[in-house]
């Protein structure tokens, strides 16, 4: 049963008149949701559950990691007495979200780690097998290189530089556009690390494998332009973006580069994106960039604020 929200309001952006719209979720009609580009400033899984069944393409998130900040809120995620009920918490908004979630979307989830008494945690991977007992498909994991990571001064183990990406399904079959986000092959590139590098391109008899590709006559007849992809080769699970920045923000943002290939795979032009985490809404931005529509939960009311604020200009 659905738990209606208490003293919680809805902002509605982009309306034509008086500015923004401020209603309660309980109270939206089917075509409210189905508009889309709204903020829901509410716990996130109580705003959950006002929302209707299969509506959203693609969930596109980072929750408040685990013992990182106090965000000055109360019923907030990450400040819970435990990793156990901070996952058990995750775990309990997402079985939410997957309701809400299409048959054939995604979720993308974004997650740090944290180290305790000198020994790290583990929480992304703690929090992704869970989801994957509670029903969740892992389909992938993405390394988020941050070649602007914090330094740190350290002395007793690697510096860290990095988070994780999951890519979840709702069900075996989803909506995935390979094409959308391919990158640039690099075996005719500078970078490439086969003898010889981009001379190969065109040569008859260019290839300088003897192996596993030794009876392939499409490449030893140099036709190696037939044997890659014309878009570029499929996207790779190590992604470099620089730490995002936002000027009103004093907590850590999205960037918008980690996420826009999240959207642009996940989600059709026109499709509902979901960020139940919505912070300073990057998620809503790279969705109205690109042709999208969302849905962000918040909350922290100064935050929705601030994302409206950065939204509308």
């Amino acid at each position: 049963m659905k738990r209606a929200l208490e003293l919680q309001e809805t902002v509605g952006l982009f309306e034509p008149t008086n500015g923004t719209q401020i209603f309660q979720p309980k109270h939206a009609v089917t075509s409210d949701w189905v508009k889309a580009n709204l903020i829901l400033n509410a716990d996130a899984e109580q705003a959950l559950q006002e929302i209707p069944d299969n509506l959203v393409q693609a969930i596109v998130t980072s929750p408040p990691y685990y013992g990182q900040r106090d965000y000055g809120v109360a019923g907030q995620i990450g400040i819970e007495k435990s990793p156990t009920a901070y996952i058990t918490h995750l775990v309990s908004t997402f079985r939410e979200a997957r309701r809400v979630l299409r048959e054939d979307g995604t979720l993308w989830l974004n997650l740090g780690d944290k180290y305790q008494d000198n020994a790290m945690l583990g929480m992304p991977w703690r929090v992704a097998l869970a989801l994957v007992d509670d029903g969740w498909i892992l389909r992938s994991d993405v390394i988020w290189h941050k070649p602007n990571a914090m330094p740190s001064s350290v002395k007793t183990r690697p510096t860290t530089d990095h988070e994780y990406m999951f890519m979840f399904s709702k069900s075996k079959s989803y909506h995935y556009d390979a094409d959308a986000i391919r990158e640039p092959h690099v075996t005719f590139s500078e970078n490439s690390k086969m003898r010889g590098g981009r001379n190969h391109l065109g040569k008859r008899g260019g290839t300088p494998e003897e192996g596993k590709n030794g009876g392939n006559s499409n490449l030893h007849n140099g036709r190696w332009d037939q044997a890659f992809h014309p878009l570029g080769r499929n996207k790779r699970t190590v992604w470099s973006v620089p730490l995002g920045k936002f000027r009103e923000a004093h907590f850590a943002v999205f960037p918008e580069k980690l996420i826009e290939p999240c959207i642009l795979a996940a989600v059709p032009k026109r499709g509902i994106v979901l960020d139940p985490f919505f912070g300073s809404g990057t998620t809503g931005l790279v969705a109205l960039n690109h042709g999208r529509r969302f849905i962000g939960i918040e909350l922290n009311p100064e935050y929705c604020e601030l994302a409206q604020r950065r939204l509308i200009t």
